[in-house]
């Protein structure tokens, strides 16, 4: 199925690893233009923009701090300058610091919520004083289930990625009348780096809970990204849709 993402110009947040790297190479391969952000990872953000090039697109990788709003402002510039223009913003970049509340420092709270909600609100933000002044534009944020059902020792986690539906739902109601999309990917477990340093155990009880019998893929994750880029999900905002296989209904 055609998307229609021929010549568009797309930013993935956390995009030379796991879920971010399939939805980059995803868009690419569906003729996007893409920008990828890191902060340590140079070779592997090196690697994605070599692939996206391959395809025939342009990739760049801009390192740049999720948490810190002026590196959110200087990329978006940069890749308004150096492609012509932004049409897709996809943040995907997070962490996970696990711990149950009464052991969880501050510095893990803090950490945790800088990265995942902060961080989607620097590019959120960014993102829609372009979209607002072209009057057009998709923006796709990863969440989790997990910020819709709360998890054991996951406290900061939960709470970050509920912070980031709330945030999609209230920014699709404020640009839905200048024609932008706003919408949250939830996924359940997903095959990542992130998730093979779950316990066995943890790992064990998310696949009884799968109604499906198997965790997603990250390409099954970026194929449901790449729809909501598109034109034919234009009447689709402020939704949250869950890629989780049933593992929570």
């Amino acid at each position: 199925m055609e998307l229609g993402l021929e010549g568009k110009n797309a930013i993935v947040t956390g995009g030379s690893l796991g879920i971010g790297a399939a939805i980059t190479l995803t868009l690419a391969r569906e003729g996007c233009n893409v920008a990828i952000n890191y902060r340590r990872h140079d070779t592997e953000a090196k690697e994605i923009v070599g692939q996206i090039e391959a395809m025939g697109r342009r990739g760049l990788a801009i390192k740049a701090d999720v948490q810190n709003y002026a590196d959110a402002e200087r990329m978006v510039q940069t890749v308004v300058d150096e492609l012509g223009g932004l049409d897709i913003m996809v943040c995907n970049a997070g962490i996970n610091w696990d711990g149950v509340i009464w052991k969880m420092t501050e510095e893990q709270w803090d950490t945790v919520i800088n990265v995942n909600l902060k961080g989607y609100f620097n590019y959120n933000k960014t993102a829609a004083l372009v979209f607002k002044d072209q009057k057009s534009g998709k923006i796709v944020n990863i969440s989790s289930i997990n910020g819709m059902r709360g998890k054991f020792a996951q406290t900061n986690y939960a709470a970050s990625k509920g912070g980031e539906i709330a945030l999609t739902k209230s920014l699709a109601r404020e640009l839905g009348k200048f024609n932008v999309n706003v919408n949250a990917v939830a996924p359940g477990m997903v095959m990542t780096e992130m998730a093979e340093n779950i316990p066995p155990e943890f790992l064990t009880k998310a696949m009884d809970e799968t109604a499906l019998g198997r965790f997603a893929t990250p390409e099954e994750c970026a194929d449901l990204v790449a729809f909501l880029c598109s034109d034919r999900a234009r009447h689709i905002t402020g939704e949250v849709i869950k890629i989780d296989g049933g593992q929570y209904m």
